[in-house]
C-alpha cells in the first residue's frame, strides 16, 4: 500500500465507471467533475468505499461489488399493488411515483390494479466499478 493510502475518514474525489455483468454501463463520471465522498461515512455503497480503501492519488483498480454490498437482493415486500380507483390518473408503466417516504417504479397498470416496485433498480445486481483516484483531502 502507499503511505498516502486512503483510510476511512478521507474525503476522496474519484472518476468511475460502473458496469453491469452483461459489460452494461450504467453510470459513470466521465465528461463530468470527479464523485466526492467521505471513505466509510455512509455517502456510497460500502462495497465503493471498500474499492477506493488503500489506495493513493493517481492510483486505480477494478472491482466487482456483490448485491449485498452494493444495492441489496431484490426483496418481493418492496412489490405492492394498489387499486387503480386509487392511484393518480395516467400513471404508466416506468413512472417514478412516491409512496410516503419512499420511491417507486410503477410496473404494470391494468384496469383494476397498479403495480409499484419500490427495489432499487441495482438490487439484487452485482456491480463493476472501475475507479481512479484523483484527490485525497
Amino acid at each position: 500500500m502507499p503511505q498516502d493510502s486512503i483510510t476511512n475518514g478521507d474525503t476522496v474525489d474519484v472518476h468511475y465507471t460502473g458496469r453491469l455483468d452483461d459489460g452494461e454501463v450504467f453510470d459513470s463520471s466521465a465528461g463530468r467533475d470527479p464523485l466526492t465522498f467521505e471513505v466509510g461515512g455512509g455517502q456510497v455503497i460500502a462495497g465503493f468505499d471498500e474499492a477506493v480503501r488503500g489506495l493513493g492519488v493517481g492510483e486505480s483498480r477494478t472491482v466487482r461489488i456483490e448485491p449485498a454490498d452494493a444495492y441489496g437482493e431484490r426483496r418481493d415486500e418492496l412489490i405492492g399493488r394498489v387499486d387503480a380507483a386509487k392511484a393518480p390518473d395516467g400513471l404508466t408503466t416506468g413512472d417514478a411515483v412516491m409512496v410516503g417516504q419512499q420511491q417507486a417504479v410503477v410496473v404494470e397498470v391494468t384496469d383494476s390494479e397498479v403495480v409499484l416496485d419500490a427495489n432499487h433498480p441495482l438490487a439484487g445486481k452485482a456491480l463493476t466499478f472501475d475507479v481512479e483516484v484523483v484527490a485525497v483531502s
